[in-house]
C-alpha cells in the first residue's frame, strides 16, 4: 500500500512540474493596449495650414455617419458628426515613437503632415519624417510608409462606446464611414 502511496505522489509530482514548465515555455496572453489609447485628444486638433478642404465630399461637413474602423477603443459602429473634410492623400505608416514604442500600421497620416515630402502619393517603403502630434511621440519621429491612398479624409466628433467624448478626431478615411 505503500508503494502505491509514493506512486501516486510521484506522479502528482511529474504532472505539477509539467504543468510550471508549460507556463514558462508558453508565451503569456497580455492584454496589449491598443496603440491608438494613447491618441493625444488634448493637442493641436486643427488640420493643417496647407490642406484644401473637399469640393464635393460623401458626407458633408455637420452631416453625421457611421464610424466603421477601429483605430481607437469603443470606435467602431459609432455615430460621428462630421467636423472637417479634406481631399488628400492618407498614409498608412510605421515608425519607433520618440518614446521608444514601435508603432505598426498606424492610420492615418495625411500628406500634409509630413515634414517636407516629395509629392503625393509617396510609395511603400519610402522614409518619411512626421510632422504630427496624433500620438504620444509622433512628432519628429521617421516613418515608413505602408500603403498610401488618395481619398477624402474627415475629421470628426464622437462618444466613444467606453463614453470618451472625443472631438476632432484626425482621421477617418471616406470608406470608414457608411451613411446611418
Amino acid at each position: 500500500m505503500k508503494k502505491g502511496k509514493y506512486i501516486f505522489l510521484l506522479f502528482a509530482l511529474i504532472l505539477t512540474l509539467s504543468a510550471c514548465n508549460k507556463e514558462k515555455t508558453e508565451p503569456a496572453q497580455e492584454n496589449k493596449p491598443s496603440e491608438h489609447e494613447n491618441m493625444n485628444h488634448t493637442g493641436p486638433n486643427e488640420a493643417p495650414e496647407n490642406i484644401q478642404a473637399a469640393a464635393n465630399p460623401a458626407f458633408p461637413v455637420g452631416s453625421t455617419a457611421i464610424i466603421q474602423a477601429d483605430h481607437m477603443p469603443g470606435m467602431n459602429g459609432e455615430k460621428a458628426t462630421i467636423v472637417a473634410a479634406y481631399d488628400t492623400t492618407a498614409y498608412e505608416v510605421s515608425y519607433t515613437s520618440s518614446t521608444g514604442e514601435v508603432v505598426k500600421n498606424h492610420k492615418w497620416i495625411i500628406h500634409e503632415e509630413l515634414r517636407n515630402p516629395q509629392p503625393a502619393p509617396i510609395q511603400p517603403g519610402i522614409e518619411v519624417t512626421l510632422n504630427a502630434e496624433h500620438m504620444e511621440g509622433m512628432q519628429g519621429a521617421k516613418a515608413v510608409i505602408d500603403s498610401a491612398e488618395q481619398t477624402t479624409v474627415y475629421m470628426v466628433d464622437y462618444t466613444s462606446s467606453t463614453g470618451e467624448k472625443v472631438t476632432k478626431h484626425k482621421w477617418v478615411t471616406e470608406s470608414e464611414l457608411s451613411k446611418e
